[in-house]
């Protein structure tokens, strides 16, 4: 009589011992030599005319083997189809010595798998939780700084004769020196392009009536600042907190001077911009530009706020793992085997995104969280409405829908988009259960919230 008998291992871990018996797998067994003896091609027998006895000499020790474990197989995922254990991945095999079997004495035979079972846990109160909703006040600074770097985007470059603009694009071979200017050898070699108004003030003065072919010497702490003073430095290939690379003598050859005509501010810049809106004034322009940077920083503040909620959901709610086990599994569970210091290296990383896996199925779960197939496919009508919105397709739209068929049948797009589509839903979901306060930041300041947390 075949059986399943579960036992406990330890935390979250269970074994399983597999029973099987000689009338389990040896009807099988002897079925399988008669077919082999059947369709195999072997030197001074008839195809067909083999017999079981040297089919059995020859390959029966494998095909019994084969069967035995197909018989355990079956067992066990009946068991765990009738059971329903909640399990993480697939069972693993505890050591078995398959020397075991032997074909000449058929019996009863145990097989023992571990399993690693999915922690029971518990939400935080989501209704007691007060998170900070970042707000950028747009102003007329962000307004004209945006407007500046349209017109320069699209502005015409002239080549003027001497340097004398901050806006000025400077082509520089920056060579390493010593303080008379005398290059060093193997030193430091490099062509940049860089704006004037990133030197510092008193450079900006030294440099202003420079022509092409002019040089001078220089250091960089002492010509550039902040975040340019890293910039240069990570360009030149020192790393951006060198202080001894900071203090370095540089020759700046000036190889080219350059200056971007902006674009004026009328109707033709404003409908390349937008297009099919008849913007028609300065004043409609910046309205309009005013609420579309709005949105941007809306829905930055929106990004950082989901941030906060994917760290309460991880940080507060507390869960505990079958360690031993998914170790085990992550050395033989991927397309190619780890080492044990691997998987040991990896489990940090891994365990935070299973906690996240569970955290979000049971949200999902127990608040029927759906994408149904038509919002799969509205969702997808709209993202190739915004890719071809700035196109003239004109009035025929028919194509769309046939587009949109054999889209549908992408297995991995229609994947990629449910798990964006599910997870925004979640983070909906929460974001309307939680409480939240107005903090006014600067850009900077949100930006550097959002630094580093790409989830």
């Amino acid at each position: 009589m075949s059986a399943v008998v579960r036992e406990n291992m330890g935390l979250l871990t269970d074994k399983l011992t597999v029973k099987v018996s000689k009338d389990d797998y040896f009807p099988s067994f002897e079925k399988k030599l008669k077919e082999y003896s059947k369709t195999a091609n072997i030197p001074g027998f008839r195809k067909g005319m083999v017999p079981v006895g040297m089919i059995k000499k020859m390959y029966g020790p494998s095909i019994f083997n084969d069967e035995v474990l197909r018989s355990v197989e079956k067992k066990l995922y009946a068991y765990l189809n009738e059971e329903k254990p909640d399990i993480f991945a697939q069972p693993l095999p505890l050591e078995k010595d398959l020397n075991q079997l032997d074909i000449n004495n058929p019996s009863d035979y145990d097989f023992a798998f571990e399993i690693g079972l999915k922690p029971s846990f518990e939400l935080p109160n989501f209704g007691k939780e007060t998170l900070t909703q970042h707000k950028v006040e747009v102003t007329d600074v962000m307004i004209k700084e945006e407007i500046d770097r349209m017109q320069i985007k699209g502005g015409k470059m002239t080549e003027p004769e001497a340097i004398n603009n901050e806006e000025n694009v400077l082509n520089i071979l920056i060579s390493e020196s010593d303080k008379e200017g005398n290059l060093v050898e193997g030193g430091v070699s490099k062509e940049n392009s860089v704006l004037l108004k990133y030197f510092t003030p008193k450079m900006q003065k030294q440099l202003m009536g420079k022509k092409v072919n002019d040089s001078i010497v220089f250091q960089l702490d002492k010509t550039f600042e902040g975040d340019k003073l890293e910039m240069m430095l990570h360009d030149l290939g020192f790393d951006k907190k060198d202080k001894e690379a900071a203090s370095k003598f540089f020759k700046l050859d000036l190889v080219k001077i350059g200056l971007i005509e902006k674009r004026e501010l009328n109707e033709e810049f404003f409908n390349e911009v937008y297009p099919g809106k008849g913007i028609a004034s300065e004043d409609t322009f910046r309205t309009t530009l005013k609420e579309d940077i709005e949105k941007y920083w809306e829905s930055q503040s929106r990004n950082q706020l989901h941030d906060q909620i994917y760290h309460l959901l991880l940080d507060k709610t507390s869960m505990e793992f079958p360690a031993a086990f998914l170790k085990r599994w992550l050395q033989s569970g991927g397309e190619k085997p780890k080492t044990a210091e691997e998987a040991e290296a990896e489990f940090p990383v891994f365990s935070n995104q299973l906690k996240w896996t569970l955290i979000s199925d049971k949200i999902i779960v127990d608040n029927k969280l759906e994408v149904t197939q038509d919002d799969l496919r509205v969702h997808m009508k709209e993202e190739v409405m915004r890719y071809f919105g700035q196109m003239n397709m004109g009035e025929d739209m028919s194509w769309l829908d046939s587009y949109l068929d054999r889209m549908m049948k992408d297995e991995k797009q229609v994947d990629a988009t449910y798990r964006r589509m599910i997870t925004e839903r979640l983070f909906d979901f929460v974001e309307k259960q939680v409480k939240t306060k107005d903090k006014k930041v600067t850009p900077e300041e949100l930006n550097g919230l959002q630094h580093n947390h790409q989830h």
